[in-house]
């Protein structure tokens, strides 16, 4: 997986061959289907293994003592998202290619994560005193938004130079402020 993970910085799952995957490891094709039927199991193994692990970490950061606060959660959350790609960038940079990318399998695991990431993200704002009233289907959508924020801001991370790095989290921080603002906002019309 991880020389997969390493080809993959610079191609797409669909152009990569199981050939290349095996040289790069020093064994032989055949070996491979000891592990995987073909390289969109190996892509859904890699999605499991870049997203799995970061349901804990986003239920932690959404249970934080001050994560009732919304600067506080937006801190969080940006803070989050700079630590992850700075900690996994290949990981990262796979998900985002591969999100609208040409392997079915793939695309649709990381749905799956970014559709569970957006259910316990709902379950955490549904939480929060000042969700009184909105329905669940609400703060789902709420929810999809700032998991789509999370992945758009990830990829402006890997795509920063590292002197725009504080840019681009000050960026990101304003942005999920006015998102912040309209959802303070979402029932006055209702």
């Amino acid at each position: 997986m991880d020389a997969a993970l390493g080809l993959l910085e610079h191609q797409s799952l669909s152009s990569l061959g199981l050939r290349e995957v095996t040289r790069a490891v020093g064994v032989a094709p055949t070996a491979f289907y000891r592990h995987f039927k073909d390289t969109a199991e190996l892509g859904v193994a890699l999605v499991e293994e870049s997203l799995g692990a970061l349901h804990g970490a986003i239920r932690a950061s959404l249970s934080a003592p001050d994560a009732d606060d919304s600067e506080a959660r937006i801190d969080l959350t940006v803070g989050l998202i700079a630590d992850l790609v700075a900690s996994a960038p290949a990981h990262v940079r796979f998900v985002a290619r591969e999100r609208h990318g040409g392997v079915r399998p793939v695309r649709e695991a990381i749905a799956a994560q970014l559709r569970l990431f957006a259910a316990e993200v709902a379950d955490a704002l549904g939480a929060l005193p000042d969700s009184a009233g909105w329905s669940r289907e609400d703060l789902v959508m709420l929810a999809g938004v700032y998991v789509d924020h999370m992945v758009m801001t990830a990829s402006a991370f890997l795509d920063a130079d590292p002197g725009d790095v504080a840019k681009t989290a000050e960026l990101a921080r304003r942005q999920l402020r006015l998102v912040s603002l309209g959802r303070r906002h979402w029932l006055d019309g209702t």
